[in-house]
């Protein structure tokens, strides 16, 4: 049926007006007819060749050869296969809770509606990387030499294998990212045109929208590709999406802060460091383990957020990882989600200048009440989910306890720790009083000298690629449909509960 489609065009087309017949040749029905029949079978044998020789191909726009990680997901893909079977045919008419009305006007909060393999995020007990909690990751994935935090490259080959890899793993991805993190002379037209006063995260989306222009998976998929094959050029795609986000970043920091000329990518360095020199701090071991930090644990916070479940959704469409992914920046860059670090750095600098360094509790605490008064917020305090402090706000405190532990900044910040969960608790504002991750990551960037705060959600888009890219491989390895949930209008939820009073 998918080789009729792409023959209709074909079928479309005037047939030229002809002689009347004579008596010794066909009419000109029956020449249209047979010239069609012709078209017909010849362009569904040539789409069934090109099918094949698709199917045969090794998708790549940049890589050299088949990565190791490729090549084991290919051994793993056919047993999740049987276990999502398996798991369907057991649990698939079982139900999976009510649904209130009030989760239809909330935001679907709490709402069970996903399926999402990289991480689940537990209330009580935090974030979990495929079954590892953060300090986990940082005690078992491998480190480089010298270092003490994991690499992202281990990360992420914990969140599409769920397996811990070895250095050697590690090492062999860190060089596949640097050799395709190079991005099209027209992307960094595109990137050098755009005004500095244009937000570093619309430039960022604008340029990772621009990269479907050699998308693997767009170009397999015009040319018939199996839907059982989806997955490879769609890990083509998510190699070559997490490696040159690096470049565009850099490039994006360097024309918005004049900071000059982009370094090279050092082959022989992992990823968080090449981001650090594009950044222009690759010399300060300090802030390349910071960055190696970062990149892990904001990866991925299961499903649900707007980041992760956007990437999802429009990769539910068929749209590549490019495309997927710019729409999940898009999402990412709300006040409500990634741009939260610069909310509470401004309202930390704001309560400096009005209260003074070293302020007093009391001080600090009034400042809190007024805040609330005013009809504001305390940014970096609550969780849509979370009931305790955030796991990664912990870790961030323990980067901050043995490399920054007199820097005045994180000084208060620990200080509004002891004290913003009671105010929130007496003023009734939050189920969850406790610090999110957005609490502490803006100081650390300051205290490095990345002071640029509206370059902050940039560094949490790359971060985020990880588990969305993880989770749209997988994806489309099990065949996961087009996402349609149902809505209903307020007047109709009026009539159903009309009669139920």
């Amino acid at each position: 049926m998918d080789d009729l489609f792409r023959v209709l065009p074909l079928l479309s087309h005037k047939v030229s007006p002809r002689p009347p017949p004579s008596p010794n040749y066909p009419s000109s029905s029956s020449l249209a007819s047979t010239t069609t029949t012709t078209m017909f079978r010849t362009a569904v044998k040539q789409s069934r060749v090109t099918r094949s020789a698709f199917s045969s191909a090794h998708f790549s726009s940049t890589a050299s050869k088949n990565s190791a990680l490729k090549e084991r997901l290919s051994q793993l893909i056919p047993a999740e296969i049987e276990s999502v079977k398996a798991i369907r045919a057991e649990h698939g008419k079982k139900s999976f809770g009510p649904v209130l009305v009030d989760q239809l006007y909330g935001g679907m909060r709490g709402l069970p509606a996903l399926i999402w393999d990289g991480s689940v995020l537990d209330p009580e007990e935090g974030i979990r990387f495929r079954g590892k909690t953060i300090p986990e990751c940082q005690a078992e994935l491998p480190k480089a030499p010298g270092g003490s935090e994991p690499l992202p490259e281990a990360l992420f080959w914990l969140l599409v294998t769920g397996e811990v890899p070895t250095a050697e793993q590690v090492k062999e991805l860190s060089k596949d990212w640097a050799a395709r993190a190079a991005i099209p002379s027209f992307v960094e037209e595109l990137i050098d045109r755009c005004p500095p006063t244009l937000h570093p995260m619309s430039q960022f989306s604008l340029a990772v929208t621009a990269l479907n222009h050699d998308s693997a998976f767009a170009k397999a998929y015009a040319n018939g590709i199996s839907k059982k094959e989806y997955w490879g050029p769609v890990f083509e795609d998510c190699m070559d999406l997490i490696a040159k986000l690096p470049t565009i970043a850099g490039r994006i920091y360097q024309n918005v802060y004049g900071q000059g000329k982009l370094p090279a990518i050092d082959p022989s360095k992992d990823y968080a460091h090449n981001l650090s020199t594009l950044l222009g701090f690759g010399d300060n071991h300090a802030f390349v383990e910071l960055m190696r930090l970062y990149i892990v644990i904001h990866s991925d916070h299961e499903g649900g957020n707007v980041s992760a479940h956007t990437g999802k959704l429009v990769g539910s469409a068929l749209s590549d990882p490019f495309l997927s992914f710019a729409a999940a920046l898009n999402g990412l860059a709300g006040p409500l989600h990634g741009l939260a670090n610069q909310e509470v750095l401004v309202w930390l600098t704001k309560m400096q200048q009005k209260i003074g360094k070293d302020a007093s509790d009391e001080a600090v605490k009034q400042y809190v009440w007024d805040t609330l008064k005013s009809g504001q917020v305390v940014p970096g305090y609550g969780h849509a989910v979370l009931r305790k402090t955030d796991p990664r706000y912990t870790a961030q405190r323990e980067f901050a306890l043995k490399h920054l532990p007199d820097d005045p900044m994180f000084k208060l910040v620990g200080q509004i720790y002891n004290i913003v969960p009671g105010v929130l608790l007496e003023a009734g504002k939050a189920k969850n009083p406790w610090p999110n991750v957005d609490a502490h990551s803006g100081v650390l960037l300051t205290y490095y000298g990345l002071n640029q705060m509206q370059f902050y959600t940039v560094l949490f888009g790359i971060s985020r690629a990880f588990g969305v890219a993880a989770q749209l491989i997988w994806d489309r390895a099990l065949g996961a449909p087009l996402e349609r949930p149902k809505s209903y209008s307020s007047a109709a939820i009026k009539k159903i509960f009309a009669d139920k009073n």
